[in-house]
C-alpha cells in the first residue's frame, strides 16, 4: 500500500468518526457506517476494530454517554430522559444502566457531583484514539498575528488537578447563570498558565474567565476581576475537541515560532471558546489559541 493509498484509507475512517459525531441522535448501524467510509458492511466492523482497538457499537456508545455526561455536568436545562433519548435510549431506565456500567454513577449522581477520575479512566482509551486519528493539520497560512484588545474579564482560578476542572467549570457556569453572562453574550476564554504533562498536579494553574465590563463583587464563588492585556498575538483556529487541542498549540510553539521570527509577549497563551461541545458536534467545536507577541 502506497502512502497515498494509506493516507486514503484512514481519511475514509476519519469521514466515519466525524459522522458519528454529528449523528449520535441517529439510529449507526454498521451498514450506515459502512456506506459513509465505501466499504464493505461484511468486512466494516473488524477493520474499524483493527484500527482503533475498539469496536464500533461501543465506540457509538462511549460518544454518545460522552455527551451525555457533558450535557448532565453543564447543561442543567436538558433534563434526563431529553438526555435519554439524545443518546438513543427509549427511556431513562435503559439509558441509567449503561450510565452507570460505564461511568460508575447514575445519571442524576453524575449531574449532582461527577467523580472526573472514573469518568476519566473510561474515556482515555477514547482520548488516545481521537488524538492519533483525528490530529489536526496545520500550515503557516492559517495562523494570523492581530492585534488583542485590552478586555475586562471575569475569572475562577483552578488551582490543582487538572483533572477537577469540571468542577471549576460547573461553578463557574453557576456564576454565569447568577450574573446574567451567558456565553452568547459574553466571550469566554481560557488562560493557559501550565502545561498539565509538565507541572504536578497540585501546581496546575488555569483560568476560566468571561468577557464583562463590569465590576466584579466579592462572591461566594471565588469569581475575581482580571483583564487580558492587549497586544499582538499568533492567533490560529482550532477544530475539533480538546483531545487534540494539544497538537495545535505544539505547532504553535515547535513549528511556527521558530520560522515566524517573533518573540514572546510576557504573558501566557490563552484560548477563546467559540463553539462549544456539546452545543456542537465534538468535531465541530472551536477554539482560537492566542500565543501573546512582542
Amino acid at each position: 500500500m502506497s502512502a497515498a493509498d494509506a493516507d486514503d484509507y484512514l481519511a475514509r475512517f476519519r469521514r466515519v468518526l466525524e459522522f458519528i459525531d454529528a449523528h449520535l441522535e441517529e439510529e449507526l448501524s454498521v451498514e450506515r457506517l459502512s456506506r459513509v467510509a465505501a466499504f464493505s458492511k461484511f468486512h466494516f466492523h473488524r477493520q474499524f476494530s483493527e484500527l482503533f482497538g475498539v469496536g464500533v457499537y461501543e465506540y457509538v456508545q462511549l460518544q454518545r454517554l460522552k455527551r451525555a455526561s457533558y450535557q448532565l455536568a453543564f447543561r442543567e436545562q436538558h433534563s434526563i430522559i431529553e438526555v435519554a433519548l439524545a443518546s438513543g435510549y427509549e427511556g431513562p431506565e435503559a439509558f441509567a444502566r449503561a450510565f452507570k456500567r460505564r461511568v460508575g454513577q447514575t445519571p442524576s449522581g453524575f449531574r449532582k457531583q461527577p467523580r472526573w477520575e472514573p469518568w476519566r479512566t473510561t474515556y482515555q482509551r477514547l482520548s488516545e484514539l481521537r488524538n492519533h486519528h483525528m490530529k489536526p493539520t496545520h500550515q503557516a497560512e492559517q495562523v494570523k498575528v492581530v492585534v488583542f484588545p485590552d478586555t475586562k474579564v471575569a475569572a475562577l482560578e483552578h488551582r490543582g488537578d487538572p483533572r477537577r476542572v469540571g468542577d471549576s467549570v460547573r461553578t463557574f457556569i453557576a456564576w454565569r447563570k447568577q450574573n446574567g453572562l451567558a456565553p452568547r453574550l459574553s466571550a469566554t476564554f481560557n488562560i493557559l498558565h501550565d502545561n498539565p504533562e509538565e507541572v504536578a498536579p497540585e501546581d496546575y494553574r488555569f483560568d476560566i474567565c468571561a468577557a464583562t465590563e463590569r465590576e466584579v463583587k466579592e462572591n461566594p464563588f471565588g469569581v475575581v476581576g482580571k483583564s487580558i492585556p492587549g497586544g499582538r498575538c499568533a492567533v490560529l483556529r482550532h477544530v475539533g475537541s480538546d483531545d487534540t487541542l494539544g497538537a495545535s498549540i505544539r505547532y504553535l510553539y515547535a513549528e511556527w515560532l521558530p520560522a515566524s521570527g517573533e518573540e514572546l509577549r510576557d504573558f501566557p497563551l490563552f484560548v477563546q471558546r467559540v463553539r462549544f461541545f456539546p452545543d456542537v458536534p465534538e468535531h465541530e467545536a472551536l477554539t482560537d489559541v492566542f500565543l501573546p507577541l512582542k
